[in-house]
């Protein structure tokens, strides 16, 4: 039996003293348009029949109200007006005053972080020109919800030192979602095969999809449906299910471009297709080395329809223009997704929790297609024996992959701890931390969902390790770990057999 005093302790995280809370104050402009025609016309109506004084006494108090809380606040009234002038009256010559006046009336605000700001990930971003070179830039991502229970995506900037100390970017008082691309250039190849994995049949899919370029636009798409083609040796039932099918996989995904002068802590990804309508939730953002070395950051997400949940994938290469797709297989359901941060024998791999208990793992050679899944834990310990799930993409040691995870235990808390898995295979558990790393304190007995730590990334810089955690589904923080002290219990644990 081994000395207790030679048994290395399990290490503890430490918080550091920086705390991200939601902020009510941070609001985006999003359109407030009625469900009805009728009611857009009587609306708009009433605006064309203000005299000329009193339209425009109206429009200089909503700008003096309003135009200091956003970035192009003219641009997004008339942006809200284009969506509803094509049931205006067509005999009235409209000034651009007129068109930001009846706009205001389909325009809302919305505060993105109303209710909490959570689920934090962390990834390491190319240092800019006055960044000392010694440290390490980082993009952490959130989630943020506000009215309705509505998630989305927000970011946050900043370094570490030399001495880990972690320093913020200013945070902007604006907020600004993207421009929305509908008109993206679809692949055909991944596109049929969406389609097939969707229960498509191959005579249907070469009516659909048989004379489009191999690159195809959403309005080549739309002109091909128009023109009624009858195909005579399809059924109508799957002309119109394979039409269905097409126009949802098109509309699910699509591309989102900010402006490159918004400061990165000003940039919502908010909800936009059908199947994320009611939320965005828990972005695993990782740093991906392709083969070649280029460098691409994936997120995996769980869109939200209000009644089913459906994993999506974000790629960006420079948090600007945020190409959004989904993630098709027999597999590809359920929470917790996280892909590796590059491939191992030539596949794509990731962590999942099909079952919402046990840790899984996947392998792929197409990152948009995941068929088969292998459970490779199962909880063990008593602060997880309700379910097990990963806190974010592995991250990559000379000993193996590290791996956050997180358990939940009695009174529904979660906490954080910490599995290796085999360079080589990650289907083999090489050790396991037998206890929490990070576990609720009584500031997280408070908030959105209480007794809760919840990480969806880490990384390592200067042999320490850094979580990105959520409070109490209520508000953020980081804390540190020092890598040699965690190896040395995970080298102990899997000498002594206590975790395999």
């Amino acid at each position: 039996m081994a000395d207790i005093k030679s048994i290395p302790p399990v290490p503890q995280a430490r918080r550091v003293p920086i705390i991200i809370d939601a902020n009510i104050s941070r609001v985006i402009l999003r359109p407030y348009i009625p469900p009805t025609t009728d009611r857009i016309y009587r609306i708009a109506d009433r605006v064309l029949n203000l005299d000329e004084t009193r339209a425009k006494q109206l429009l200089d108090s909503i700008m003096h109200d309003f135009s200091h809380r956003h970035r192009y606040f003219r641009e997004a009234l008339k942006r809200n007006f284009d969506l509803v002038s094509q049931h205006l009256p067509d005999n009235k010559q409209l000034s651009e005053e007129m068109k930001y006046l009846i706009g205001s009336y389909f325009t809302a605000e919305y505060s993105v972080e109303a209710a909490a700001l959570f689920n934090p990930s962390i990834v390491s971003v190319p240092n800019l020109e006055n960044d000392s070179e010694d440290s390490t830039r980082f993009i952490m991502s959130f989630r943020a919800v506000g009215e309705g229970h509505i998630s989305s995506i927000e970011f946050r900037s900043g370094i570490i030192d030399s001495n880990n100390d972690i320093y913020f970017d200013a945070q902007s008082q604006y907020v600004r979602t993207p421009r929305i691309h509908t008109d993206l250039s679809y692949d055909r190849e991944l596109f049929r095969l969406k389609l097939k994995d969707m229960g498509a049949g191959s005579k249907v899919l070469n009516w659909l999809l048989g004379d489009l370029p191999e690159q195809f636009t959403f309005s080549a798409l739309e002109q091909k449906i128009s023109n009624h083609y009858t195909g005579s040796y399809i059924r109508s039932q799957d002309r119109e299910e394979a039409t269905e099918m097409a126009m949802w996989l098109s509309r699910s995904n699509y591309e989102v471009k900010f402006r490159r002068d918004h400061q990165i802590s000003e940039r919502v990804i908010f909800p936009v297709s059908e199947s994320e309508k009611a939320g965005i939730e828990d972005a695993r953002f990782v740093r991906f080395v392709e083969d070649d070395g280029t460098i691409i950051y994936y997120a995996t997400y769980t869109a939200y329809n209000g009644e089913t949940i459906l994993p999506q994938l974000i790629e960006t290469s420079d948090f600007i223009t945020f190409k959004i797709s989904t993630l098709n297989g027999k597999q590809a359901h359920g929470k917790g997704m996280a892909l590796f941060p590059r491939k191992i024998n030539g596949k794509f791999v990731m962590l999942s929790r099909q079952d919402g208990e046990n840790n899984a793992i996947m392998f792929s050679e197409n990152v948009h297609f995941w068929k088969e899944s292998t459970i490779i834990q199962t909880p063990m310990f008593p602060y997880e024996f309700f379910q097990i799930g990963n806190g974010g993409s592995p991250i990559e040691t000379p000993e193996g992959w590290l791996v956050i995870t997180h358990g939940v235990g009695p009174l529904r808390t979660y906490s954080l701890s910490i599995t290796l898995l085999n360079l080589d295979d990650p289907t083999k558990v090489m050790s396991r931390i037998d206890e929490p790393i990070l576990v609720p304190n009584q500031n997280d007995r408070e908030g959105y969902v209480p007794n809760v730590v919840y990480s969806c990334g880490s990384m390592i810089v200067n042999d320490q390790l850094v979580i990105a955690y959520a409070s109490a589904d209520q508000r953020c923080g980081i804390a540190i770990l020092n890598v040699p002290e965690l190896m040395a219990r995970l080298r102990y644990n899997r000498v002594n057999g206590k975790t395999l």
